[in-house]
């Protein structure tokens, strides 16, 4: 685990992942997402993953990664990236259930809040096996305790 003060703007991460047809399930039950298009496409065969679906499983796989889990950290917000339009997500290619998803999670901002807390903004980018980009989340900012319990 990096505590606040180890932290490096341009810090990167990585992980992998997938989601299957019964996390999907579960999500979409979850969230009571209803969407018609995904719904029609998607009898009988592979499904398209929602983008709030896989922004869900990214924030938690990077809750789980090494770097990061054990320290207190909570999602704040997201901030449009002035550099980017203001815009925060972008989803370039869509995500089939069981595809691996690559990930990586760079540290964009480092700020201090107070004596106890700061805040971290970070860039998420998730890709293919074949390095073809399916998802950029630009910052995606945290609250995080400087120095965790031990």
């Amino acid at each position: 685990m990096k505590k606040f003060s180890e932290l490096r703007v341009g810090d990167a991460f990585y992980s992998t992942c997938s989601i299957s047809d019964k996390e999907l399930d579960e999500y979409l039950s979850f969230s009571r997402i209803k969407n018609a298009f995904l719904e029609d496409m998607q009898k009988g065969k592979q499904k398209i993953v929602s983008g709030r679906a896989i922004l869900a499983r990214m924030e938690g796989e990077f809750t789980r990664i090494s770097q990061i889990y054990g320290n207190h950290i909570i999602f704040i917000g997201t901030d449009g990236d002035a550099g980017w339009e203001n815009r925060n997500t972008r989803f370039l290619k869509p995500l089939y259930t069981d595809e691996v998803l690559k990930l990586k999670f760079t540290v964009s901002a480092k700020d201090d809040i107070d004596d106890d807390f700061g805040k971290i903004a970070i860039d998420y980018e998730g890709s293919t096996q074949d390095g073809k980009t399916i998802v950029i989340s630009k910052r995606n900012l945290y609250r995080i305790k400087k120095e965790p319990p031990r």
